[in-house]
C-alpha cells in the first residue's frame, strides 16, 4: 500500500484537527507553577476552565498558588513538590496522579533555570544542571506522562516552553542554550511522531519575560552590583512582557495547535531574521557579542576596585 494510497491519508498530511480546542473540563499538568509564566500559565488555565495538576520545587510557594486558585474558584485536581530533575520522583508523581487523577489531556513543561557565561567562566556543574534540569526535567516528564496519551488514544496537546535562546546565538549563553535548543529539537521531532496519535505539540519561545529568574539569574563574571550591568538588567526589564502575556500567548496557542508559539514581536522577527539573511543575523550577533565583552570588561575593573567582592553563586534556581 502507497504512501499516497488514500484520500484519507493525503488529507491527513495536510490537516489535523485541533486537538485541544477548549481547555474547558481538561486536565492540565503544569511544571514549574508557583512563579513566573509557570504560576500565570495555571492562573489562565483555571479561568478557561481547565482542571490543574501542578508542580514545582519550591513548596511553599506552590501551596500558596494552590490556595490562591482555589480562592478564585480554580480547580487544582493534585499538586506536590518536587525536582523535574529527577527522573525516579517525576516516575513516581505519574504513577501517583493518574492513579488519583487519570491521564492528562495538556501537559506543560514550563519549569526552568538559567544561568549566563562565558565558557572561561562557567563551570562544569552550571552546563551540568541547565541540561539537567532544563533538557532532561522536561524529557522526564514527557516519559511519563505522554506515553499514557498515546494509549488512550484521545489525543491531547504537549507544551515544551523554549526560548529565544533556543533559536537565535545570544551571547554568553551557550550554556543555556545547549538546553533550550535540546528541547526545541525534542519537540520538533515529537511534532511528527506524535501527530498519528492526534496529540498535538507546542513549542513555546518567550523573548524578554519579567519573572524573578531575571532579577536572580547568575552571569558568571559579571558583577550584578554594578551600576552599569544594573542598567543593562533594567533596560530588559523595559522591553520585557509580563507573565501573564506570555501565559496568554501560550493559551492561545494551545487551543490553535500552532507549533511555535512567540511571546513578543521581537523573537518572532529575529528568528525570521536569522533564517532570510544569515550574514546580517551574523553581523548583529558579533555586535552584540562585542557589547557583552564590553560590560565584562567594566565588571573586571570594579571587581578590582577596592572594597570589591565576588558577586558568583550557584546557577538562579527559578523552577517556576
Amino acid at each position: 500500500m502507497g504512501l499516497f494510497s488514500s484520500v484519507k491519508t493525503i488529507r491527513d498530511l495536510f490537516y489535523m484537527p485541533t486537538p485541544v480546542p477548549s481547555f474547558a473540563g481538561r486536565k492540565v499538568l503544569i511544571t514549574g507553577a508557583a512563579s513566573g509564566i509557570g504560576k500565570a500559565t495555571a492562573e489562565a488555565v483555571a479561568r478557561r476552565g481547565g482542571e490543574l495538576v501542578l508542580t514545582d520545587v519550591q513548596t511553599g510557594l506552590l501551596d500558596q498558588v494552590v490556595a490562591e486558585l482555589s480562592a478564585t474558584g480554580g480547580t487544582v485536581l493534585y499538586h506536590r513538590a518536587g525536582d523535574v530533575s529527577d527522573y525516579d520522583w517525576v516516575a513516581a508523581f505519574a504513577r501517583d496522579v493518574e492513579a488519583e487523577v487519570g491521564v492528562m489531556d495538556v501537559v506543560m513543561n514550563v519549569a526552568g533555570i538559567s544561568a549566563w557565561g562565558t565558557v572561561e567562566n562557567l563551570e562544569h556543574k552550571q552546563w551540568r544542571r541547565m541540561v539537567d534540569v532544563n533538557l532532561m526535567g522536561p524529557i522526564h516528564i514527557i516519559e511519563c506522562f505522554v506515553p499514557a496519551m498515546v494509549r488512550r488514544g484521545k489525543g491531547g496537546q504537549l507544551v515544551n516552553v523554549s526560548s529565544a535562546a533556543g533559536l537565535l546565538a545570544l551571547p554568553w549563553h551557550a550554556a543555556y542554550s545547549a538546553s533550550k535548543f535540546g528541547i526545541r529539537g525534542v519537540s520538533e521531532v515529537l511534532r511528527f511522531d506524535l501527530r498519528r496519535h492526534g496529540i498535538g505539540v507546542s513549542l513555546v519561545c518567550p523573548g524578554a519575560v519579567a519573572t524573578p529568574l531575571v532579577d536572580s539569574v547568575e552571569i558568571a563574571g559579571l558583577d550584578r552590583s554594578n551600576p552599569v550591568i544594573a542598567k543593562q538588567v533594567g533596560g530588559f526589564h523595559r522591553i520585557a512582557v509580563t507573565p501573564e502575556q506570555a501565559a496568554e500567548s501560550l493559551c492561545k496557542g494551545v487551543v490553535r495547535n500552532k507549533f511555535m508559539v512567540y511571546t513578543s514581536f521581537d523573537t518572532r522577527f529575529g528568528y525570521w531574521w536569522a533564517r532570510k539573511f544569515a550574514l546580517p543575523y551574523e553581523v548583529v550577533m558579533r555586535i552584540a557579542n562585542n557589547r557583552f565583552d564590553h560590560l565584562a570588561r567594566i565588571s573586571a575593573v570594579s571587581a578590582g576596585a577596592p572594597g570589591a567582592t565576588d558577586s558568583s553563586s550557584t546557577p538562579a534556581d527559578n523552577r517556576g
